[in-house]
């Protein structure tokens, strides 16, 4: 029998969690299956994992599709009712190696029960799945799941369940480990990352765990950490951006929008002014700190002068990396049941965000030219600077490795050499 196919849709922390579930298949034996790992972001997210869950029934005649993820946590009855689809399998269970073996031939076949998907919000702990990696370059260590924070747009915490982390004793074993089998970034990752720590003996901070991996890994070339919320940055984190050339200068930040009154309708914790002050500090204890931001085009209530503020915002907060999700309604959230944005002025709201993201991006890739970056391979022809910015190389380079380069130019969206 052939190996499983593994299908991941939405997230890094989906990625990270794929390679996790492929290695506790392959210990169970599992062979001949499609496993679809899908997304619950969006309702698009929702049709887009459907087409895929047919697409690779179509392709793989006869194979059990099992289905999971956040889509397949918040709404299993809709790929439960999929004929393509052999098991509905929750959140929490795909991270649990006995459910790998209990979903081997022939128990796909029997009379098991369709849909595996407990109450993820009883959860109390995660788990920290150590995988190898994606390729040879970058490791991913998944410090928390889950968010006690209830933003109006969102279906994510019903989908991951409340906040929980890893202890730090755990993620430093788990980075040693990597960096002894040779990886020279270490990211982390997590559904929140900044509320890190809240439910640990003594609540202790991202900051925190941040210092505390760059004191006891000291072999560790590059650490990362991924999307935050800014409003809960710690003093230690603050600390560390400031004093620790060893974590990169790129954060990707969960904005949202750039209005006051619908950041307070979406329930964000933070105002415009407390995104712009943050970006300020940080660029003052780091000058060559770059930010990405998520925003939301078109949420339910937005006027062309709320938009307006949200525009402004890549200029105010000087953003270099945005991603723009078109505001599309969730069942079940608040939201939802706010007045919405036509679709065509939600359309026309993204297109002008990813303009500016664009030209932003511009501006970025400009100011790079001649300098001198730091970059990891990440393939025979691609890497990354430390602000995470795309190199392409014109010859093959060794994947893995940390190289000084000098900018010669740009294609508009990747740096060359």
């Amino acid at each position: 029998m052939s190996a499983p196919v593994f299908s991941t849709l939405g997230c890094r922390l989906n990625a990270y969690e794929t390679e996790a579930m492929r290695e506790m298949a392959d210990a169970a034996g599992l062979s001949g299956a499609v496993v679809v790992n899908t997304c619950a972001v969006t309702a698009e997210a929702v049709r887009k994992a459907r087409q895929e869950i047919r697409r690779l029934s179509r392709e793989n005649p006869g194979a059990p599709v099992i289905v999971t993820g956040c889509a397949a946590q918040t709404e299993p009855e809709t790929f439960a009712a999929m004929p393509e689809v052999t098991r509905v399998i929750g959140n929490h269970e795909k991270m649990q190696p006995e459910t790998w073996t209990q979903l081997r031939a022939p128990d796909l076949i029997g009379e098991t029960e369709k849909v595996r998907v407990d109450d993820i919000m009883s959860v109390k702990e995660t788990a920290g799945h150590l995988i190898d990696g994606f390729g040879r370059h970058r490791a991913y260590v998944q410090v928390q799941n889950g968010c006690d924070h209830r933003c109006t747009f969102c279906i994510i915490p019903y989908g991951r369940g409340n906040s929980r982390s890893v202890p730090a004793g755990v993620v430093v074993e788990q980075i040693k480990r990597l960096v002894g089998r040779g990886f020279n970034e270490v990211v982390l990752t997590g559904v929140d990352l900044t509320s890190w720590g809240a439910d640990l003996p003594g609540t202790p901070r991202l900051g925190d765990l941040v210092m505390r991996i760059l004191r006891l890994v000291p072999d560790l070339p590059r650490l990362r950490i991924s999307s935050i919320d800014s409003i809960e940055a710690d003093e230690n984190l603050m600390l560390a951006i400031a004093t620790e050339p060893r974590l990169m200068p790129h954060l990707h930040l969960s904005l949202q929008a750039g209005d006051d009154m619908i950041l307070k309708r979406m329930k964000r914790r933070h105002l415009r002014d407390d995104a712009i002050a943050f970006c300020e500090e940080a660029r003052r204890l780091r000058p060559d700190i770059v930010f990405g931001a998520d925003i939301i085009a078109g949420f339910p209530t937005e006027t062309e002068e709320m938009f307006q503020n949200s525009l402004k915002l890549v200029a105010d907060c000087d953003l270099t990396f945005l991603h723009v999700f078109p505001y599309s309604a969730r069942k079940g959230t608040p939201a939802a049941r706010m007045p919405a944005v036509k679709g065509p002025a939600i359309r026309d709201r993204a297109a002008r965000l990813r303009e500016a993201g664009d030209a932003a991006l511009r501006r970025h890739l400009d100011a790079q030219v001649g300098r001198t970056h730091r970059v990891l391979t990440e393939g025979p022809r691609i890497g990354r600077t430390e602000q995470f910015t795309e190199v392409a190389f014109d010859t093959d380079q060794p994947e893995g490795t940390i190289m000084d380069l000098t900018i010669a130019g740009h294609d508009g969206t990747r740096l060359t050499v």
